[in-house]
């Protein structure tokens, strides 16, 4: 298929595509006149890729598990379990802080406090951000610098 098929049928844009090629996440398989060809299965590929940005994983995340072998190009995929544990364990925790976001603004709004800095409710939704326990995925809507250190594969549990 070629690549404008390849991008309707995975709702991605052609220049996404190329994209993913350039970072070793999906192979062309040819060409036919200017436009790149895909195997069937990069369909697969592209819906794991897509899977993995929505559960917070960078690309460089993605290409770890779904890159091209260097040795002989072929694909490859390769889970480390552990590893999507520790992605699931991050998950967990930036949802349990943005339920508590979400409920200390509820609070927020319906507060009968004179002031909402006299409330101590909306003042621990104030120290969660200033400790940097806002999720990260809040950060770039209210212009957070994010305190959290991302753990790598070397922080994981041995045995991994």
């Amino acid at each position: 298929m070629d690549i404008s098929e390849a991008a309707q049928r995975s709702n991605l844009k052609p220049s996404t595509l190329r994209y993913y090629e350039e970072k070793g996440l999906i192979q062309s398989v040819g060409r036919r006149g200017l436009r790149r060809l895909y195997h069937p299965n990069v369909l697969d590929r592209l819906a794991l890729i897509t899977l993995g940005r929505t559960a917070g994983f960078s690309l460089e995340e993605i290409s770890r598990v779904l890159g091209i072998d260097s040795k002989d190009g072929r694909e490859r995929i390769e889970i480390d379990k552990q590893y999507l544990l520790q992605k699931a364990d991050e998950l967990d925790e930036s949802i349990n802080a943005m339920i508590s976001v979400r409920d200390g603004l509820k609070h927020a709004a319906n507060c009968t406090a004179p002031r909402h800095l006299d409330c101590p409710k909306f003042r621990k939704l104030m120290s969660l951000s200033t400790l940097g326990k806002v999720p990260s995925i809040m950060h770039k809507g209210i212009g957070i610098k994010s305190k959290r250190k991302t753990k790598t594969k070397k922080d994981a549990p041995k045995g991994a």
